[in-house]
């Protein structure tokens, strides 16, 4: 049987507490935005609602080391921003945010893979695609869609591909999966803006990992 509301609109409150300082450009606004768009449109009720748990550390651990998870989540805020490159900060809400924003994916793929949404969308943040499996960049702290390709693998997919459609390449999720022969990742954006390389040019990129 065909799910009543074959969308699924996955998100979590923990994505509007996330602030990395007055005036950054990734900000709750961009994240209510879509939400009002959706629901102006009448589109958002036509959705099955479902919040996001947090991923767990061995969901991260398939595409990050535990030095960097430990970073992110034993990071101490208490006396300000903590700044993991110069785009980059961790505010006393950033953890949590982080964790549902990965197991948002975890979710989507659960939901679509046992036939309870055809698709998934999930309303998230902060984002995840510059996040390295060693480093925080570039607004990101997990790599969000590599957490969900990683799991969809792990529950029996043979093959998954990504496709990332950004102004920005996604030098993260290509540093993930690169020489994995199961992911095939192909990236638009704009050269030569964040992160200042050409992502064709990069060691990394091998028959699994395509730029375009």
């Amino acid at each position: 049987m065909a799910p009543s509301h074959p969308v699924a609109w996955i998100t979590h409150p923990a994505s509007l507490r996330h602030s990395m300082g007055e005036g950054h450009p990734e900000c709750p606004q961009r994240l209510q935005a879509i939400e009002e768009r959706l629901r102006g449109g009448g589109l958002l009720g036509r959705m099955q609602q479902v919040e996001a748990p947090a991923a767990t550390v061995d969901q991260l651990l398939r595409v990050h080391d535990s030095a960097h998870i430990e970073r992110v989540l034993q990071a101490d805020t208490s006396s300000g921003l903590v700044w993991h490159d110069p785009d980059t900060a961790q505010g006393p809400d950033t953890a949590a945010a982080a964790l549902h924003a990965a197991g948002a994916g975890v979710k989507a793929v659960e939901l679509v893979l046992a036939d309870q949404a055809e698709l998934a969308f999930c309303a998230v943040r902060p984002p995840g695609h510059h996040a390295e499996r060693s480093r925080a960049m570039g607004f990101c702290f997990f790599n969000n869609i590599a957490v969900a390709a990683a799991h969809a693998l792990a529950h029996g997919l043979e093959r998954v591909a990504i496709l990332d459609f950004d102004v920005h390449y996604g030098n993260g999720t290509a540093d993930i999966f690169a020489g994995d022969g199961r992911v095939r990742y192909y990236s638009t954006y704009q050269h030569p803006l964040y992160p200042y390389w050409e992502g064709l040019l990069r060691p990394f990129l091998g028959a699994s990992v395509m730029a375009a």
